[in-house]
């Protein structure tokens, strides 16, 4: 998933500029020409440390800055990296593909270095290989917490294997890195929950609050047999909408914005997903006595009627990326004092969000990724002999749709839009299973469809602003920053953020509408990203996630929100 995390960071990187800060935690940041900040829309909350927990807490944070501890962090995500857990695209089921068999060898790592959670805990392994662990509550009025990793990993090129500076499955720590894959996607995650409940359960603490840990097996590609498992026995265990909040992997923190100020980035929507298959099929016949336009020819009609007409970008009120604008101008110390004036305005007047918009794509262009759903024309095929009329010839389109749009937005604008097309060159029209009025098919037949069955809608948008689901988990992303060694004197805001990617979380959305997607760490703690050659991190950077999650059990555990 951090692949779509760095995708989604990229339109972003380049507003980094060297702007000072101003003191710790204070807010708003002072920037040029004293713009005041727009609450309404990016409100920030003080740290929220536990209370009733606050003994266990300090405890617990005094045993995670030992050196002790972090030599057990490092040996423990050294030895699960070891395990090259990785899922493939078109693996077929749990009991007929052998290449699921790695994860029961990643499961008894798991059971040996965490044997107090799993001794503890209520496991359940959900399609053979997909992990739930259940720790009941005392109060059963309150919705249980979900947190959620994948064990899987991207697979290793074989002909990059040896470009790497360390073996990719080795898990070496060279005294500042971890190298392997899945050092930094996702099996910091993994470790780092099972860590967090070993030391609670160390400690005899006891929740009052239901804690669900859900592992998926394959969200590297698609989630089918992991995710999508655990959703469906989650939802039958415990019923729709019946949990509290869930915390996945996601976006790291950075100095997003120029200066000293670090900006943590939840992830509270994502993206929708559609490849879209444009197929031609005609008469075939010998290439010495061609048509005026073969079906290739006509093929190319299409690809530049649907790139001669990009989605259109909107920035709107009620989206996740005005959030970001939002805070960017409130806090960002190297944001344009144009786009900050905009921001403020554009709250409540229509020509100052156009204006906005259109200043936020001349201030980076790559922010249309956020604005406007994408289309990418990615395959074509067609053709077979070079002196033989192609009888079928397609292409595949991948797009991310936007959040104000759809699948059936997408699909009824791409009929419409090739339309044309097939009436120029008499071709017949199916879209998506249903005949669309063009030409007589006398030319051929043009068909559009789902290329892989792989549709998928824009999530459900995450509530923010001043919702109490909200305030605690940035109370608890602030917490976890006051109380680090190394960025308790940093000033930090907590924006929420639009994912350009998927991750596990579409397979769960039943469970609650309070979703987010969150990886407690700096963009620097990791090598290269990952998905490629070199993948690492820092070990160091996974006790501050220890931390964080240990504090996120906690303070919802004392909470009495979200009661069923």
């Amino acid at each position: 998933m951090l692949r779509n995390v760095l995708a989604s960071l990229l339109f972003l990187a380049a507003f980094q500029a060297g702007v000072t800060s101003g003191s710790p935690h204070q807010f708003p940041v002072q920037v040029s020409g004293g713009s005041q900040t727009n609450e309404g829309y990016c409100p920030q909350f003080a740290a929220l440390q536990p209370s009733k927990h606050h003994g266990l807490d300090v405890a617990l944070e005094s045993e995670y800055n030992s050196p002790g501890f972090l030599y057990n962090a490092i040996h423990a995500l050294s030895t699960v990296v070891r395990v090259p857990s990785a899922s493939y695209d078109g693996m077929a089921s749990v009991d007929e593909d052998p290449r699921w068999e790695i994860f029961g060898t990643l499961h008894a790592e798991l059971e040996r270095l965490f044997p107090v959670v799993f001794d503890t805990l209520e496991v359940t392994k959900v399609n053979k290989y997909a992990l739930v662990f259940q720790w009941k509550g005392s109060d059963e009025s309150l919705k249980p917490v979900l947190l959620t990793a994948h064990m899987d990993v991207v697979p290793v090129e074989p002909a990059t294997a040896g470009d790497w500076i360390h073996p990719p499955f080795s898990g070496y720590f060279d005294g500042t890195w971890l190298w392997g894959r899945g050092s930094a996607d996702d099996k910091p995650d993994v470790v780092s929950i099972l860590t967090s409940i070993t030391h609670l359960l160390k400690h005899d603490f006891t929740p009052r609050r239901t804690l669900v840990v859900a592992f998926g097996i394959d969200e590297e590609s698609g989630g089918q047999h992991g995710a999508y498992e655990n959703g469906k026995y989650l939802e039958e265990r415990y019923g729709t909408d019946a949990f509290a909040v869930l915390l996945d992997e996601g976006a790291p923190f950075m100095e997003l914005y120029g200066g000293d100020v670090i900006f943590a980035m939840p992830y509270t929507a994502e993206k929708g997903y559609f490849d879209l298959k444009v197929e031609i099929s005609t008469l075939g016949g010998h290439s010495s006595v061609p048509p005026r336009h073969t079906a290739i020819g006509m093929l190319a009609s299409a690809v530049i009627q649907l790139e001669a007409h990009p989605h259109e970008t909107q920035l709107l009120r009620t989206g996740t990326l005005f959030q970001e604008v939002q805070c960017a101008a409130s806090y960002g110390p190297a944001v344009p004092e144009k786009i900050r004036k905009l921001a403020k305005a554009a709250v409540d007047d229509d020509d100052a969000l156009a204006a906005l918009a259109e200043a936020v794509l001349e201030w980076n262009p790559m922010a249309g990724a956020s604005l406007a759903t994408t289309q990418a024309v990615d395959l074509i095929s067609g053709g077979v002999k070079v002196n033989a009329l192609p009888e079928k010839a397609h292409f595949v389109v991948n797009h991310r749709i936007a959040a104000h749009s759809s699948v059936a937005d997408l699909q009824a604008r791409t009929a419409k839009l090739l339309q044309p097309v097939a009436e120029r060159y008499d071709l017949s029209l199916a879209a998506f299973g249903k005949n669309v009025t063009a030409g007589s098919g006398a030319g051929g037949h043009l068909v559009l469809s789902d290329a892989f069955g792989t549709a998928l809608n824009p999530a459900p948008i995450t509530p923010t602003g001043h919702t109490p689901v909200y305030a605690l988990v940035a109370g608890t992303i602030m917490a976890a920053f006051e109380s680090s060694v190394e960025y308790k004197n940093r000033t930090a805001v907590v924006q929420p953020s639009f994912a350009l990617g998927t991750t596990d979380t579409k397979h769960y959305w039943n469970l609650t509408r309070n979703i987010y997607r969150y990886g407690h760490t700096h963009m620097s703690n990791y090598y290269n990203g990952a998905h490629t050659i070199n993948e690492a991190s820092k070990p160091k950077s996974l006790v501050d996630k220890i931390a964080f999650h240990t504090k996120f059990i906690l303070n919802w555990d004392e909470s009495d929100i979200e009661r069923f």
